[in-house]
């Protein structure tokens, strides 16, 4: 017998009227994970002592290419040393693909200026109008 309580909709055996959420912590913290790792990643290259600026704009992108001068004068394409030709070169090689990919220059702040100015201009005589100098945050 029915309790007078209840409808006569309610049996023992039916669902419960809550919703489980445990699926949908689960897909949340597989999100939570993804994006930590993708904010995190960062353009490869050698570690430099950028100089500090009092603002600076973010240039990373998919295709960007990062030019790194280390504190010896030493020139590299994306983490691979390279000399000024083999870098003109593969930065020709590069536009021949992709016309317009954008170019960051990390310069070491004790590197020789005359360095920092022989990349530059390569850069303009491959006619690249997207180049950005890297600095680091003031502390």
């Amino acid at each position: 017998m029915a309790s007078p309580t209840s409808s006569p909709d309610d049996d023992e055996g039916s669902a419960v009227d809550s919703i489980n959420i445990t699926p949908l912590v689960d897909v949340l913290m597989v999100v939570l994970v993804m994006f930590i790792l993708t904010a995190t990643a960062q353009i490869a290259g050698i570690q430099v002592n950028l100089p500090k600026a009092s603002s600076s704009v973010s240039l990373s992108q998919p295709k960007t290419k990062a030019i790194s001068i280390n504190d010896a004068g030493q020139v590299f394409l994306d983490a691979y040393p390279v000399t000024l030709a083999e870098l003109e070169e593969r930065l020709r090689t590069e536009k021949a693909l992709n016309p317009e990919f954008p170019v960051i220059v990390r310069g070491d702040q004790v590197v020789q200026y005359q360095r920092v100015v022989d990349v530059l201009d390569l850069l303009r005589r491959l006619e690249l109008t997207q180049i950005g100098l890297v600095t680091g945050k003031p502390s």
